[in-house]
Order: C-alpha cells, then sequence, then structure tokens
C-alpha cells in the first residue's frame, strides 16, 4: 500500500476523502491540513520521509511543496480549471438573481483560467478585473483589492481563491465565492496519482547494474615496487567496492584488471549516486588514475549489464570521465544528479529527421545531444564555441557538425557576434 500525503484546507481534505474511498485498497492517506498557507513549508518538510508521494488540494499549496524540497519525489495537485470558475460563477449568479456582468477575480500568476473561460462562454459586455499573485501572496492586498472595485461601484461580486477573503467580503455584505475543486476534478487527480506512484514503484525495483573500471590498470601495476604492494592495493580497491555494494544492499563481483561490477535495484542505485561518486574519488586517489564508471537498467539482469556497458564506453569517451547512466528506454544521462547533469535520447522514430542526420552524415546521438544542451541551457541562439566548451570537443568538429546541420535544414546561420575583441568574429546560429 503505498503512503499519500494529503495537504490542504480542512474543508478540501474531506472533499477529498470521501472520493479517496474508492482507492483505500492501494493508497494510504494521511492528513495535513493547514490554516494559514505558510503552514504548508513547515509540513512538507517534516513529514515527507513518511510518504510515497504527495497530493495538494489546489496549485499554491502545491507550488510551494515542490520549492520546498526541491525532489523528484510524486508530487501532484488537483488543478484550477474552467470547471472551478464556471461552478463558483453560477452559484454567484444565481445568488444575485441575473447573470453576473461585472466581476472581480483572484488567481495565481501561472494558472489564470477567468478569461479563457468566459470566452468560452460568449457573453457580451463582461467586465473582469484580475488580480494576479504569486507564491508570497499577501491576502490582505487581494482583499483590499476587491473592496476598492466594489466600493467604486465596478464590481457586483467576487470570485476569490481563498476562504478567508470570501468571508471577510461575505462579512460586509458583498457577494463572494471561493473557487474550489469539482468532484470530476478530484478524481481525475486521484487516478493520476495512482498511475504514478505504481510506475515509480516498478520503476524503481528494475535492476541495475554498476560497471566501475580503474582505468590503466595494468600500467597501475607495472608501476607497483613489489608484487605486495599491488596486491595491497588490490585489497583496499574492493574494501572501497565492498562497502559500496553494502550501502546500495548489491551484489558485488570483480572482474579483475580493475573492473569491478555491483548489481541491485535502480532505486537504491539512484538514491545513492552521491556515495557512488565518493568511492570513484577514493578510487581514483588510491590508485592515482582516472576511473570510468557505466550504470544500467532494464527489466532484466541482461538488459541492464549491456546497458552499463554502453553507460561506461561512453564515460570513457568524456575527458572528464563523468558517471553515466543508460535507462531502459536508452535514454543516456550524463553526470547525474549534478549541476551540469544532461539528458538526451539516443533512438529517433522520425523518419524525416533520421534522413536528414543520414545525409548530413550526423549520429542521432550527437545531434540529441547538442539539442538537449541547448534547451538545457536556454540559448535562443548559439555559436560553436558555446557547444564546443560544453560537449567536450574541439571548435573544429563543432564547426563541421554545425556546418552539417545547416545544409540539411537542422540548423541555420542568423548573424555574427558584434564583438569580439580580434580575430575573426564568431558566427551564430539557431536550431531549426
Amino acid at each position: 500500500m503505498f503512503k499519500i500525503g494529503l495537504v490542504g484546507l480542512e474543508a478540501s481534505i474531506k472533499q477529498i476523502l470521501d472520493l479517496a474511498e474508492e482507492y483505500k485498497q492501494e493508497l494510504e492517506i494521511i492528513s495535513f491540513p493547514y490554516i494559514d498557507i505558510d503552514e504548508v513549508e513547515n509540513i512538507v518538510k517534516e513529514h515527507h520521509s513518511r510518504v510515497h508521494a504527495w497530493l495538494f488540494s489546489g496549485p499554491l499549496p502545491y507550488e510551494i511543496g515542490k520549492r520546498t524540497l526541491g525532489t523528484d519525489m510524486i508530487m501532484v495537485h488537483v488543478p484550477a480549471t474552467e470547471s472551478g470558475f464556471f461552478k463558483a460563477f453560477l452559484e454567484l449568479s444565481d445568488e444575485l438573481g441575473r447573470l453576473i456582468k461585472k466581476l472581480s477575480i483572484d488567481t495565481m500568476t501561472t494558472n489564470n483560467i477567468s478569461e479563457e473561460a468566459l470566452s468560452q462562454l460568449k457573453i457580451k459586455k463582461t467586465t473582469v478585473y484580475t488580480k494576479a499573485f504569486e507564491l508570497d501572496v499577501n491576502t490582505n492586498e487581494l482583499l483590499q483589492f476587491h473592496l476598492d472595485l466594489w466600493n467604486q461601484g465596478k464590481t457586483e461580486g467576487v470570485l476569490t481563491c481563498f476562504p478567508s477573503v470570501c468571508e471577510a467580503l461575505r462579512e460586509k455584505g458583498i457577494p463572494a465565492y471561493r473557487m474550489s475543486m469539482t468532484l470530476m476534478e478530484i478524481r481525475q487527480t486521484l487516478r493520476i496519482l495512482l498511475e504514478k506512484v505504481k510506475t515509480s514503484y516498478f520503476k524503481d525495483r528494475q535492476i541495475g547494474v554498476e560497471i566501475i573500471e580503474v582505468e590503466y590498470f595494468n600500467r597501475v601495476a607495472e608501476e607497483m615496487k613489489t608484487p605486495y604492494h599491488l596486491q595491497y592495493l588490490e585489497l583496499r580497491l574492493k574494501e572501497m567496492m565492498i562497502q559500496l555494494g553494502e550501502k546500495i544492499n548489491g551484489s558485488f563481483s570483480e572482474k579483475g584488471n580493475g573492473r569491478y561490477m555491483i548489481f541491485s535495484s535502480r532505486g537504491a542505485i539512484e538514491r545513492e549516486i552521491a556515495s557512488l561518486e565518493e568511492t570513484v574519488q577514493k578510487l581514483a586517489f588510491e590508485a592515482e588514475t582516472t576511473v570510468a564508471v557505466g550504470i544500467g537498467f532494464g527489466e532484466t539482469a541482461y538488459a541492464a549489464e549491456i546497458n552499463a556497458f554502453r553507460a561506461i564506453q561512453h564515460s570513457k569517451e568524456m575527458k572528464k570521465r563523468e558517471i553515466v547512466m543508460v535507462q531502459d528506454d536508452g535514454k543516456i544521462i550524463e553526470s547525474p544528479g549534478q549541476n551540469n547533469e544532461l539528458q538526451y535520447e539516443i533512438r529517433s522514430q522520425n523518419e524525416i529527421l533520421i534522413e536528414k542526420l543520414k545525409k548530413g552524415n550526423i549520429s542521432v546521438k550527437t545531434y540529441k545531444k547538442i539539442v538537449a544542451l541547448i534547451q538545457k541551457m536556454g540559448w535562443h541562439d548559439f555559436t560553436t564555441k558555446d557547444l564546443a566548451t560544453h560537449l567536450e570537443m574541439t571548435e573544429r568538429n563543432v564547426r563541421r557538425i554545425v556546418t552539417d546541420m545547416c545544409e540539411v535544414e537542422l540548423a541555420k546561420y542568423v548573424g555574427q557576434e558584434a564583438f569580439a575583441n580580434r580575430g575573426r568574429p564568431s558566427k551564430i546560429y539557431r536550431l531549426l
């Protein structure tokens, strides 16, 4: 059974729990109600180790939770959609006994649904005043926004996201309704949540293989003063590997010539990437040489091992010998968990793209890596020097690849750098 942390206002939690009854055989829901939105940060900090996933009653607590944890832990929320707006809009119109024409609304900056919702209704001459808020929302400012418009005679009613704002307005005799989630939205969110935790569970239990190779081991052995010195070195290296295997609850084996292999689960390996990095640094220091690492995942031990061999070969091709993962779907991850982490696929089913790459004599892997880097860095345009710096390739080689990409219409030349101090200015390119 999966433990789910449910965060929301008391009324919202009750709504969700009523519908979650049908999932009680698979989901154990632990409720964490809050009164003030500022409580969300402490809730997720204190209890994240107790649950497999988090369910939030709306986008605001969700964004706060995501910012607080900063992890890839499963986190979902009941979305704020047109349905919640329509519900509150109809309730407000029903209370007034007429279709409301002048309205003030508060909504999250990232999820402004009011204009789109009203455009679907095709109601003419409707005036809507919108106040968008961020994560650090001040509800007093929202309340004052609605009050000012009402006092100026510009509105006939209010739709708000906050119960406290709604209650304060109604106490002053102002028609106000809270835009709340609908049953349809809750059911859909619960289905998505269950699918995500199941997928994560099976993914976590995939077979994982780590291949760690102390490079140039024969040369290291030759430099040992006596055979005993080599044996002592091998014992120290083996001890480090056994300690790593113990941390990830894996099966360790020595393959000879400085190569080691550990079988474990995907989840255990991914959780202990930091331990692997520490071990690699110790191995490199002890043996005074570089260490290559490849990690492979798969549904079977054979598939995981094949991917691990692909990964370590890729690691050996990198100047800095970063850790490389190859997932079961073929996706490559360089330097997992680091600031310079880069993910890209090495496969494509786009026949037009494949044909262009063949014509330009460019590998799918190289092209996908370039695209992934540009997207990660947020570059609108780029130079060959930019790519060469991050791809650990010579600028001459990158220039050839980009030129070939331009010839097959995968990139285009858009200009030159305006302030090159000396030499020819660098050409600027853009992906197509």
